[in-house]
């Protein structure tokens, strides 16, 4: 049975909002439950929102079963039924939405030119990274899909999201690029798809078009043994003064 969340998703709904209205429906101890909000919790391997409610700084977004809870400086000030005015930190979000969806199309050619799946990863402002189980640590054609991703960034596609029936959703061919995890157990998924490029079943953010995104930057590669190879990567628009090359190395 698909769980009901006490708090509406608004992060899903408006993504590129930065302000919004609730009403606290609980506190506990210092982590407030709102009944809609935008920040996003952490989950997945991405990291959360942050920003404020009224005066007091968001430390921390985080999810516990079907709660979204705000981790704040002051929740001594509030109680349920208050109003309050939340602000995304809007800076750290894009930044989040532009790595997360290059995640996305990065795991996309991996899974498409060498039929590897993504077997882990961190979703972060400063850098992100992927772990993946390509069997050769071939250096030049990791390098080369990273070339193939940044170009369809220049020719630009559109990433939009919808929900599709668990089971309808499953029987598309390469929906699931994960090498350990099942989508959640719930009736309808939730889906992210760059068009004409990848679809999966996704709960995070991403930008609406991919030329958001700037061009992906690899800084670093990590041989883990076996088939277990780690990819880091940073978004040039965002540090354009960055040495990565400097940070190249195996």
């Amino acid at each position: 049975m698909e769980r009901l969340s006490i708090t509406r998703k608004l992060y899903w709904e408006e993504p590129y909002s930065k302000e919004f209205v609730a009403k606290v429906s609980s506190v506990e101890g210092q982590a407030v439950v709102l009944d809609q909000t935008l920040f996003y919790p952490r989950g997945g391997g991405v990291a959360c929102d942050t920003g404020t409610l009224n005066a007091s700084k968001v430390q921390e977004t985080t999810k516990a079963d079907d709660k979204i809870l705000h981790t704040i400086e002051s929740p001594a000030s509030l109680k349920p039924g208050d109003k309050v005015k939340g602000l995304v930190d809007w800076e750290r979000r894009h930044r989040l939405m532009k790595m997360h969806t290059a995640g996305h199309l990065l795991s996309s050619l991996f899974y498409t030119r060498a039929n590897c799946r993504i077997t882990g990863n961190q979703i972060d402002v400063d850098r992100s990274r992927m772990d993946f189980n390509l069997e050769s640590f071939d250096r030049t054609q990791i390098e080369g899909y990273v070339t193939e991703a940044n170009e369809l960034i220049r020719r630009d596609a559109p990433v939009k999201t919808y929900f599709l029936k668990r089971e309808e959703a499953l029987k598309l061919p390469d929906m699931v690029k994960l090498a350990e995890a099942a989508p959640p157990a719930e009736a309808q998924l939730r889906i992210v798809e760059i068009e004409g490029v990848d679809r999966q079943a996704d709960g995070g953010l991403h930008v609406s078009h991919l030329k958001e995104i700037g061009q992906i930057q690899l800084l670093k590669l990590e041989n883990k043994g076996k088939t277990n190879r780690r990819l880091y990567y940073d978004l040039r628009s965002a540090n354009p003064n960055r040495a990565a090359d400097s940070l190249l190395q195996c």
